[in-house]
């Protein structure tokens, strides 16, 4: 236990300074950049479209599923299929709060090679889209349904330093600190349990086996960019070659069940199809290319070091305070919202539905199911809350049928209508 609580320690140590600094990068972006900065420029069915959208996709941090209805948006506003292609692919894969920690864990050769394997796979994948799905793969009705997430229209209040630290904590942190959380806690386990050199005493670690295996568990997995990196260390600490490392936080953040389900509801077969074959091949070409090319044990080099430093210390209080914070106001909305749901004094004919909606990862998510759900005339307000997938909807005589389809087509699953509340 003593072991496992000091793995913990410098996992929270080595991770935090970077992590805080990259969401205050990320802030300060979502603050200061101007307003349709990410919508411009991305309506050509050439190149230079899926070049600017890998460039804007690479440092936004955006989780797989979070960018799925920003790239809805983005699609919305006229991105070709291959501008929207690629910023599907690079930008779940990087964010400037990923790329910091990639650099504390790994070294800034392994995270620089990391960010080029992004953006290259990104245009890749765009190009691909762009030469074999030139075309809209999507109704007319579909891309004009699809909610439109607010990325680039930043309101008054969103402005400034304090916006930029409200939208960092709030939204970034908020979005992805229980999957942080789960991260740091795996890699600490993975510290404590794994024996060194475990994996560098498997025969199916090494090479075209161990790329596959890794491939194989990381493609339906969702797995946070961020909160990646401390697992893929430790396993890395552990003997695992570190183009299979790379493989792991290259596919894993870029695939799972429900980005995959969601891409082929809203861009088509063929689209869905160059995805993951560029995601897979990108991820095993680029993990055999690490090993060639930047032949370093980065298993020796990462054994968690002492990172005892005030600096350090500070930021993992000033971080773990920011997750307690975050977890309260969490419970406290949830149980305002539970009384507020019963007290309502609802009109003659309304009724308050109980939704359950899977795919919800971010606020980006929370936003679009809001808007796609409001967007219909019975319903008169759409309340998500992220941590349990439920929404809560007001609405005069509507059918669960069209409450499934606006869901849908804003790239979410529809899974159950639990109770009715007249």
């Amino acid at each position: 236990m003593l072991s496992f609580v000091q793995s913990l320690w410098q996992v929270l140590l080595e991770l935090s300074p970077s992590l805080l600094l990259g969401l205050l990068i990320a802030g300060l972006m979502h603050a200061y950049l101007p307003t349709g900065f990410v919508q411009r420029g991305l309506s050509g069915n050439d190149w230079h479209s899926v070049l600017r959208a890998s460039l804007i996709g690479v440092p936004l941090p955006l989780c797989s599923c979070g960018v799925i209805p920003t790239a809805l948006g983005l699609r919305r506003d006229g991105a070709s299929p291959g501008a929207t292609t690629s910023f599907l692919i690079s930008t779940p894969q990087t964010g400037v709060d990923s790329i910091l920690v990639s650099a504390a864990f790994l070294g800034w050769p392994f995270a620089i090679f990391k960010l080029i394997a992004a953006f290259v796979t990104g245009i890749t994948g765009g190009l691909l889209t762009n030469r074999f799905a030139p075309a809209p793969v999507t109704t007319a009705d579909a891309v004009t349904n699809a909610a439109k997430p607010e990325i680039s229209a930043v309101s008054k209040h969103e402005r400034g330093l304090l916006g930029a630290l409200r939208y960092a904590i709030f939204d970034l942190l908020g979005a992805i600190d229980r999957w942080l959380i789960f991260g740091i806690l795996a890699a600490a386990l993975v510290t404590t349990l794994t024996p060194e050199d475990f994996f560098a005493s498997q025969a199916w670690s090494s090479g075209w086996r161990g790329l596959l295996v890794v491939l194989a568990i990381s493609l339906p997995l969702y797995v946070c960019t961020t909160a990646s990196v401390p697992i893929a260390a430790s396993l890395i600490a552990a003997g695992l070659p570190a183009g299979s490392a790379l493989v792991f936080l290259m596919a894993g953040p870029a695939t799972n069940i429900a980005t995959i389900g969601a891409v082929y509801r809203t861009l088509g077969r063929r689209v869905t199809m160059l995805y993951l074959a560029t995601v897979i091949g990108a991820s095993l070409a680029f993990g055999l290319l690490f090993e060639q090319l930047l032949s370093i044990n980065l298993g020796s080099a990462h054994q968690h070091a002492e990172h005892s430093g005030w600096l350090n210390v500070a930021a993992t209080l000033l971080l773990l305070g920011l997750l307690g914070l975050l977890e309260y106001r969490r419970q406290r909305q949830r149980h305002q919202r539970s009384q507020a749901a019963e007290r309502a004094a609802m009109p003659e004919g309304t009724s308050q539905l109980v939704l359950q909606v899977g795919g919800m990862t971010c606020g980006h998510c929370v936003a679009s199911v809001k808007q796609a759900l409001e967007a219909l005339d019975q319903v008169e307000e759409a309340t998500p809350e992220l941590s349990s997938g439920q929404v809560w909807v007001s609405a005069r005589n509507v059918e669960s049928a069209s409450l499934q389809q606006a869901i849908e087509q804003a790239g979410f699953q529809f899974k159950t209508l639990k109770k009715q509340i007249s």
